[in-house]
């Protein structure tokens, strides 16, 4: 049984069962505990924490799924993926313990040509939680398991939590037996690898405390109502039903593999080597194409990072199996055509997916070279210093810098004989996370904890947004925070987050920037709202300072937005949309949005594109844009269910999270997306769109600028003056600036190089005289000099060797000249190589002038340079150097 129909078992089996089918969240988690969605509850979370009312008491999904904790493992083992897909079927205070395992059942036994997946019964075993005698009831006299097949296990393997304080509760796990050629009888207790776990019964009945690990916690007691949460791996049973040994022999897997073998001419079972490394290709690529697909492109923190270091593992590997040329086109091609089947929008962004890919295969194999080049440095002077350690701050610079993963260094050092400072690398790596992860978080919450505006949330429930038709209107206060704090009452001064249960202030997201304004209170104080955040979902929090009076709960009021910054905002988000499609029409699909920002009079908008947008295109773009604003289309918005959305369709933002009904924004017939943002009414309220240019933010992505309404206008007004004033000065005509102005640089060009020729010789004019000047010091000529200030380090570099060359090369010979540029002192001493043979090398002497300087230096025994920080010190540096002469050939 091939995957895909898999999936639409189970989908179908508990859609006829009263479960609402839930599509896939994306793989962008909307936690900001998680880069990534990581198990197949997480976009049912909310719902588990009770942070929101499920709008279902049944559902189902197959939820999309990566995990890299153990990505070193891929391919090392047969067990490790990195993407998985996760089947799972909910009860929120519907079903229980006995509803649960009894679907599970009928699902896995029932015969394949009556709709189930037709398992031999005798072959699943069954694993409880060894104080859960409920379930090991059910599944003995309900269900008819033999109890020498039911096993009971502690709750390290069968008790449930979410490692935090919340809901938990015992596990049930549904076993398979694979057959004796798997190792020795005796049940999931004794070997999993032959009794291999399918699917996961989750019973959340308890409430946990706080505790660490996953059993040293208490159970406070009973949950007000029983859920069900459950998983299924899809891959493990796809194992199963088309009996193969492992994951990377099913069907999307192999595919997957096979083509790599085409490509490189390496066999699979071959040799173990190669074997991994074909596994760890056919795993990343397909986890590639799968976060490529939710919007997440390569960079070089969060969720980019694990993007392009999962990519550039695959691309190694095929490199060490022998493959030169660019090859992630065709294996892309592959991966989609198998998870289309599953997943058909991977077959409609085929052009996207690929772009993004073939960019990061070319960034990759540059990088290579450059890379290797800096690491090979990195490794050379770890070994001329003695250390056998790359340090953790170069492994990190090798990261961020350049987008060595961190295993690829980890391999090229070992291959030079090194090891690297992997702690030190992974907690500059966590110091970099943090720091984005805690930005990010304060923004929502100002740093409160979660659970008090939780807490509001339970008591007042969701705030309703009013902003879409209104601008001002009546309100309650429900909620008050002062310092993070719930609090009664807050006074003039104090920085404040109110809760409303009614708001036409609209909250940041979307890209949009939040209203500001006032909320004016029947008692006559006044809150001015600056910020407007939602940190969980339903709840928006107005962030403000209390400039009049006292604010309490349950107070009445009067919401008052800045309407001219609502406009400008609104005719921004307007525009947003118009350069999305006219950015789509000139450079196709894959000009999909990657993020943007709506703020008054400008946006910013990233889209997907390889290569840097030509300027005739981008004008072509704006010329477009403008044109739609002056044929005063209309603005219309219009709420329906997803399916409707795309059948009309609709784009959709990649990454944003969209519930079972969808706000859709339409611009005339040139564009349609989902938006929960606020628009103006029609394109003709825009006025003026100025595109400012674009540029790379990285791997695929680009940025355009632009300026909107009368911010457009006052900045081509500038524009317009400044091209005047040019004219004026070049006594010409606008069209010729261009012409004129070129002409001028290119004069001040051969000007300047000129210049620098006659300078350079008249430096070097002074090397006779240096070199008459030598003295002898036990017969070796020492020449030294202070030479012009002003004079670079590349021109005395130049006159130390012109001086070097003028002494004869069978008389031992030092040149040590020092100049000051631009306050700092600079040093550059050569030796010849009769110098060199009684023990006179460059480099020590640098040392000892560059220390007298404050500063540091170093190169060969032939010439080396240094620097300081102290000008006035050249002359005690001069003496120094001479010094250290004879002092090194006293007995020489």
């Amino acid at each position: 049984m091939e995957s895909a129909e898999i999936r639409r078992r189970w989908l179908s089996f508990f859609q006829e069962r009263g479960h609402t089918v839930v599509p896939s969240a994306s793989l962008i988690a909307d936690d900001p505990t998680l880069l990534l969605v990581n198990a197949g509850m997480v976009p049912f979370k909310p719902y588990f924490l009770g942070e929101a009312k499920p709008p279902y008491d049944r559902a189902v999904s197959v939820q999309k799924c990566v995990r890299t904790p153990d990505i070193e493992e891929v391919g090392r083992t047969t067990r490790h993926g990195t993407f998985f897909q996760m089947c799972g079927n909910f009860s929120f205070g519907d079903y229980f313990k006995e509803g649960a395992i009894r679907l599970a059942w009928e699902l896995l036994t029932t015969a394949q040509a009556d709709g189930g997946y037709g398992l031999d019964p005798e072959r699943l075993w069954i694993t409880v939680y060894e104080r859960d005698e409920e379930a090991e009831r059910i599944w003995r006299d309900v269900v008819g398991v033999p109890a020498e097949r039911i096993q009971r296990l502690g709750m390290g393997p069968n008790f449930w939590s979410m490692g935090v304080p919340g809901p938990c509760g015992p596990c049930s796990e549904i076993n398979y037996d694979r057959g004796p050629e798997f190792g020795e009888e005796g049940g999931p207790a004794v070997n999993d690898e032959r009794y291999v776990e399918i699917w996961n019964l989750v019973f959340m009945q308890y409430e946990r405390g706080a505790g660490t690990g996953k059993e040293d916690f208490e159970i406070l007691g009973d949950l007000p109502a029983q859920n069900i949460d459950t998983g299924l791996g899809l891959e493990r049973l796809a194992m199963i039903l088309q009996g193969v040994h492992n994951m990377y022999e099913t069907d999307t897997l192999r595919v997957v593999i096979d083509r790599a073998t085409e490509l490189t001419g390496v066999r699979y079972g071959a040799a173990p080597g190669t074997d991994v490394s074909l596994r760890v290709i056919a795993d990343h690529l397909r986890t590639s194409v799968m976060l490529i697909a939710d919007g997440v492109t390569p960079g070089n923190e969060g969720r980019g990072y694990v993007l392009r270091r999962i990519m550039r593992r695959a691309i190694r590997n095929m490199r060490l199996l022998g493959s030169q040329d660019p090859v992630v086109g065709t294996l892309v091609d592959t991966v989609i055509d198998t998870m289309g089947q599953q997943y058909p929008e991977l077959v409609t962004d085929r052009g996207r997916v690929r772009a993004v890919a073939l960019a990061e295969e070319a960034a990759f194999l540059k990088t290579l070279r450059a890379g290797t080049n800096i690491l090979d440095t990195a490794v050379t002077e770890t070994k001329s210093a003695g250390g056998s350690v790359l340090s953790g701050d170069q492994a990190f610079l090798l990261h961020d810098t350049w987008g060595f993963p961190i295993d690829l260094t980890l391999e090229m050092a070992a291959e030079q004989g090194l090891s690297v400072d992997e702690q030190g690398f992974r907690r500059l790596m966590k110091e970099q996370r943090e720091r984005a992860k805690a930005d990010a978080q304060a923004k929502k919450t100002g740093h409160a904890d979660l659970s008090a505006y939780r807490q509001v949330a339970d008591a007042a429930g969701a705030t309703e947004f009013t902003g879409y038709h209104h601008t001002e209107g009546e309100t309650t206060v429900v909620g008050l925070l002062v310092n993070g704090v719930p609090s009664p009452a807050a006074h003039e001064g104090d920085e404040v987050e109110v809760v409303l249960d009614r708001t036409p202030f609209y909250a940041e997201g979307g890209g949009q920037l939040a209203d500001t304004g006032r909320v004016k209170l029947a008692s006559g104080a006044v809150v001015e709202v600056r910020d407007v955040q939602q940190p969980v979902p339903g709840v928006s929090v107005h962030k403000g300072v209390v400039q009049v009076g006292e604010v309490t709960v349950g107070a009445a009021g009067y919401c008052v937005i800045d309407v001219v910054r609502r406009r400008a905002i609104a005719r921004a988000h307007s525009a947003t949309h118009l350069t999305h499609q006219a950015l789509r029409d000139a450079l196709g699909p894959t000009a999909a949005q990657a993020g943007s920002e709506n703020a008054p009079g400008r946006f910013r908008f990233d889209f997907g594109s390889p290569t840097a947008v030509p300027g005739t295109v981008l004008g072509d773009v704006e010329q477009q844009i403008n044109e739609v604003l002056a044929r005063e289309l209309d603005v219309t918005a219009e709420v329906m269910s997803m399916d409707e959305a795309r059948k009309q369709g609709a784009i959709a933002e990649f990454g944003e999270k969209y519930g079972d009904r969808v706000r859709v924004v339409t611009i005339g017939d040139f564009s349609k997306e989902l938006c929960g943002g606020t628009h103006v009414h029609n394109t003709a309220q825009l006025g003026l769109v100025k595109l400012l240019g674009e540029s790379s933010i990285g791997s695929g992505v680009r940025r355009v600028e632009a300026l909107v309404g009368v911010d457009a206008y006052q900045f081509l007004a500038r524009e317009h003056t400044v091209v005047s004033q040019l004219t004026d000065l070049v006594k010409g005509r606008p069209e010729e600036l261009p012409e004129r102005i070129s002409g001028m640089l290119t004069r001040l060009r051969d000007a300047e190089r000129e210049i620098e020729r006659f300078r350079a010789e008249k430096v070097l004019q002074a090397a006779a005289g240096l070199a008459q000047g030598a003295r002898d010091v036990r017969g070796v000529a020492l020449a030294t000099a202070r030479v012009p200030d002003g004079t670079t380090a590349d021109d005395l570099r130049k006159l130390v060797l012109d001086v070097r060359g003028r002494i004869p090369a069978d008389r031992p010979a030092v040149v040590a000249l020092f100049s000051v540029v631009n306050g700092r002192p600079l040093t550059v001493i050569a030796t010849n190589e009769a110098a060199r043979e009684r023990g006179l090398k460059a480099g020590d002497l640098v040392r000892t002038a560059a220390k007298t300087l404050g500063g540091g230096g170093g190169g060969k025994p032939d010439i080396a340079q240094g620097g300081g920080q102290d000008a006035a010190a050249v002359e005690e540096a001069l003496a120094a150097v001479e010094r250290q002469v004879g002092e090194s050939l006293v007995g020489a």
